[in-house]
């Protein structure tokens, strides 16, 4: 059976040591133990273990010896304390230097076992968080396309594949699920990588200024032209073309860029003389591809010299385990461009986060990000820094009771009591959480008479 977790007991007493190893073991820990706190910061130096157990008072090495080689050495791992001589002093120190926990003699082992549990799990989390940083810092390169999700790398790898090829490429999904950054995945990782990437948005012209970006024109073709203009066709030489919203170019345009297509050469506006061209054309939409070439929105024979090779890309709600590895990637972007030194999100963020829609997908989230970089004023990323409208999300869900729809007042109440939890009875928490200030709390915590704490551990 694989082992739960790597677990360093060190304990004087052997018959407690003995005890502890033993009870360790039957519930799926490999387990080291020794009486000798001396033996214990070899091991530390030499091997790694996610717990470490340790006897506050011992001959020669202690427990805050134990715990600060933990800490030089391997500062993921987790040292809970135990003692028979427990004071308010050694239990200040022993936390104020990094343990976990303190566990005072005589001891329960259901207790032991249950702060074990919640060390190895904290233990767990910040090695998970540790390897999507280094995985996030790790990619290289001018595009960087984080996932880790099944789907998303089905996708990834065809993008791997048609990269080099040359071929035209459309690429469908809903907005902000980072259409245009696979277009430029594909163009640095083919053969035109040095050329340029030229991108435009289709829908953000009207048809005449479309048509003159995309085409260019001669000088004196119009009032006004008094140069030659080359057209972002002409720009996209030896590179790419982008072709964003293709859907919304008229049928009118989408006649004359499919020429351009095909015959491989662009007419000025007001030109005789037709001009060369060589780029590759990727376009996307967010439109649903069927309905679109059914109702005419893009003509059919575009759509068969576009979508050689089609990706669709998931919207975010599909792959909610991209969510912690795009937000850690959005937390050092941010953290970077604010000069801040934002380094983490807490469990419960991420939870949050995990448990949105997100509507407007990857672009959300990153939005969601850069605010939470942008006014927070430690180091971490916590409920309070997340948008109201998720912070009320995730409270819980009222159901009817007895046929009845509750009162405002009754979920209010409820809602608060369940932040006053999360906050775990922290007045001042709560209100940050709330986004109210300590005093509107405390007056809403008196007209509904929940001041004395009582309803704190209740249910709605």
């Amino acid at each position: 059976m694989q082992s739960k977790g790597r677990l360093l007991i060190v304990e004087d007493e052997k018959i407690a040591l003995k005890n502890l190893v033993h009870v360790m073991t039957k519930e799926g820990y490999d387990v080291a133990g020794t009486q000798s706190g001396a033996t214990a910061l070899g091991w530390i130096e030499s091997q790694s273990f996610d717990v470490v157990l340790t006897d506050l008072r011992m001959e020669k090495v202690d427990g805050m010896q134990v715990l600060k080689k933990c800490r030089e050495r391997s500062p993921d791992t987790e040292v809970i304390m135990i003692t028979g001589h427990a004071t308010p002093e050694s239990a200040v120190e022993a936390m104020k230097s990094g343990a976990f926990f303190y566990i005072a003699k005589p001891f329960r082992l259901d207790d032991v076992r249950k702060v074990v549990r919640e060390a190895l799990e904290k233990n767990l989390l910040k090695r998970e968080n540790r390897q999507l940083r280094e995985q996030i810092e790790g990619y290289e390169g001018k595009v960087k396309i984080i996932t880790q999700d099944p789907a998303m790398l089905k996708v990834l790898e065809m993008a791997r594949q048609v990269a080099p090829t040359d071929c035209n490429v459309l690429i469908t999904g809903e907005s902000g699920t980072g259409k245009e950054l696979f277009a430029r995945y594909l163009h640095y990782n083919s053969g035109r990588a040095d050329g340029p990437f030229v991108a435009v948005n289709c829908g953000a012209f009207g048809e005449e200024l479309l048509s003159n970006e995309l085409f260019g024109h001669e000088k004196g073709a119009f009032t006004g032209a008094l140069t030659l203009k080359k057209g972002l066709i002409e720009s996209a030489q030896g590179g790419t073309l982008f072709l964003d919203e293709i859907t919304e170019m008229s049928p009118a345009m989408q006649v004359k860029l499919l020429r351009v297509i095909q015959e491989r050469e662009v007419l000025h506006l007001g030109g005789t003389a037709p001009v060369k061209t060589d780029a590759r054309y990727i376009a996307a939409t967010n439109r649903d591809i069927e309905t679109v070439t059914r109702d005419g929105s893009l003509r059919q024979d575009l759509f068969f010299r576009l979508n050689v090779v089609n990706l669709h890309i998931p919207p975010l709600c599909e792959r909610k385990g991209d969510v912690a590895p795009l937000s850690y990637y959005f937390l050092k972007k941010f953290s970077v461009l604010m000069k801040k030194e934002v380094n983490d999100i807490s469990p419960e963020a991420i939870s949050v986060l995990e448990n949105h829609d997100f509507p407007g997908n990857v672009r959300e989230l990153e939005n969601i990000i850069e605010r939470g970089v942008a006014i927070n004023t430690g180091q971490t990323i916590e409920l309070a820094h997340l948008p109201e409208k998720l912070r009320e999300a995730s409270a819980q869900m009222f159901r009817k009771k007895e046929g009845r729809v509750p009162s405002l007042e009754a979920q209010e109440k409820a809602y608060i009591r369940w932040v006053l939890n999360e906050a775990g009875g922290n007045q001042t928490v709560a209100a940050q959480m709330l986004g109210i200030n300590r005093v509107s709390l405390w007056r809403k915590l008196k007209s509904y008479e929940m001041d004395d704490g009582t309803l704190l551990d209740g249910t709605p």
